[in-house]
């Protein structure tokens, strides 16, 4: 709990001191100032309908998944399970990676463990529909081994994220 109330007072910092390097920056040079502010208002307006709809299925996924399901597939206690679950899980998900954080982190605050948050995310790089030109471009043997390689790690790299990071981080 001590960490999360940490990380909440160094956002509120980062947020503060971006709006501060905004002032100055627009009292030093006021074009370039402006200049960051629209392309700031650029890419918000890009991501604002991406972010409608993360919003829309993290509300989905409050009334759908329970932490009950959560804890039984993903959980600290879901044993052999949870790693398919979040192999699979990293290799299907589609769209920008952006997406999944909230998505994730939301789950982890209903029990997902680290290690499996982990591999999901080191999964996104295996993408079905991609495969086959990778096969053209590499020969089989090599998109083979390569996917392999990756999945399997997936799990080193969860297991070493967890030790690291530690099972309860949020």
């Amino acid at each position: 709990m001590k960490k999360q109330k940490k990380s909440s007072k160094l956002n509120y910092y980062f947020f503060i001191a971006v709006v501060i390097l905004y002032i100055v920056t627009a009292l030093i040079s006021p074009e370039v100032a402006g200049s960051a502010l629209r392309i700031f208002f650029n890419i918000f307006i890009q991501i604002a309908p991406i972010l409608v709809i993360v919003f829309f299925l993290l509300f989905l996924t409050d009334l759908i998944i329970k932490p009950e399901k959560v804890m039984k597939y993903l959980g600290k206690d879901s044993g052999i399970i949870g790693w398919p679950v979040a192999i699979l899980g990293g290799i299907i998900s589609s769209g920008p990676i952006f997406v999944w954080f909230p998505f994730l982190a939301d789950l982890r605050k209903k029990g997902m463990r680290t290690a499996l948050a982990s591999t999901f995310l080191y999964n996104r790089a295996v993408k079905v529909p991609l495969l086959p030109l990778m096969i053209f471009y590499f020969g089989i043997a090599f998109t083979a081994v390569l996917t392999v390689y990756m999945i399997v790690f997936s799990i080193v790299i969860g297991i070493l994220t967890e030790l690291i990071v530690g099972p309860d981080e949020e």
